[in-house]
């Protein structure tokens, strides 16, 4: 069904209720996936009994979390509040990693007020047993703040490691392309431009990302009602630099699903989970669709759109665990 996308689902309560019947999870619950052993839970990532119940003894290689900026069970916190909320899913993400692993959070930086949650959350970070690496920048296409102040048109990406895991990318090659200009050296007696003098046009790899096209809804890869969706380009860099094949990748705030299904395309195995049963059945709905049809989303349309009026149809490739 076309034009027929969601509204934002953490501010129409109204449509989540109508959508709730058609969840096959429930607080507790946990899909097993048949085909590829991914796990996707209706479960809360700050609980460290319900992030074992995933897990279940498994280590994941790499962790790449989206949480709500502050927004937490759809209701605003405090900065204290919210980085208390942090330490506890953060310290769940280190029992769930390996000795050597990555993590990398998706983090605001809100202009207005402060730039929250990123600097007290990154001051947080250095009581916690992970090693700071980088903080990449993803430009996005839009922004705002273009009347009285520079456009905001980033994401913020931080990346830190325990150990020395895995780190994939070509020193020499990334699909980063060059886009400035200018950068002049004398060889032999001529000077040069950096053009010039490599035949790629692409860069090493870097930490800001300009090549990633921002989510919206004539993209094939939307998935309506998910607020700041990433791309699957994204995750499938982040998952091929510090995964290698067949390894376990986690991501504690499932949304749109986009590393649980990064994951499927790369061939790593993903346990995700959200305490909000819409956005598991998102998730688990977006990878069978794309098993189903080859498709990364859906475009301006939205995984309910086959049910909403005929009622649920739980036909799936995975069995459900439910919670005692």
């Amino acid at each position: 069904m076309h034009h027929n996308p969601l509204p934002r689902l953490d501010s129409a309560s109204e449509i989540r209720e109508r959508l709730l019947p058609l969840c096959r999870l429930r607080r507790g619950d946990l899909w097993i996936d048949s085909l590829r052993g991914h796990r996707v839970g209706c479960l809360d990532a700050a609980d460290s009994h319900e992030v074992n119940e995933i897990m279940q003894r498994d280590c994941a290689q790499l962790a790449v979390h989206d949480p709500p900026y502050n927004l937490v069970a759809f209701k605003r916190q405090s900065l204290q509040e919210y980085l208390r909320w942090c330490r506890k899913w953060i310290r769940n993400s280190d029992t769930a990693l390996r000795s050597d692993s990555s993590l990398y959070v998706w983090l605001g930086a809100d202009q207005k007020n402060g730039f929250q949650p990123l600097p007290d959350f990154i001051i947080m970070m250095r009581e916690m047993p992970f090693q700071p690496k980088s903080l990449v920048t993803v430009r996005n296409q839009r922004g705002y703040g273009t009347q009285k102040n520079w456009m905001a048109i980033r994401q913020e990406l931080l990346y830190y490691v325990k150990g020395k895991p895995t780190f994939n990318v070509d020193a020499e090659y990334t699909d980063i392309p060059k886009i400035l200009r200018g950068y002049y050296k004398d060889i032999n007696g001529k000077s040069t431009e950096n053009f010039e003098r490599s035949r790629s046009e692409t860069i090493r790899a870097g930490n800001v990302w300009v090549d990633v096209q921002q989510i919206f809804y004539r993209m094939e890869e939307n998935v309506s009602g998910c607020y700041a969706q990433k791309p699957i380009k994204c995750l499938d860099r982040i998952i091929r630099a510090s995964s290698d094949d067949g390894d376990l990748v986690i991501d504690f705030f499932a949304h749109s699903g986009s590393t649980l299904l990064a994951s499927e395309i790369s061939n790593r195995r993903c346990y995700t989970m959200d305490t909000d049963p819409v956005f598991a059945e998102i998730a688990i709905r977006r990878l069978e669709h794309f098993r189903e049809t080859g498709r990364l989303g859906w475009q301006n349309g939205h995984p309910f759109e086959d049910e909403l009026d005929i009622g649920n149809d739980t036909t799936s490739s995975g069995s459900i665990e439910t919670e005692t």
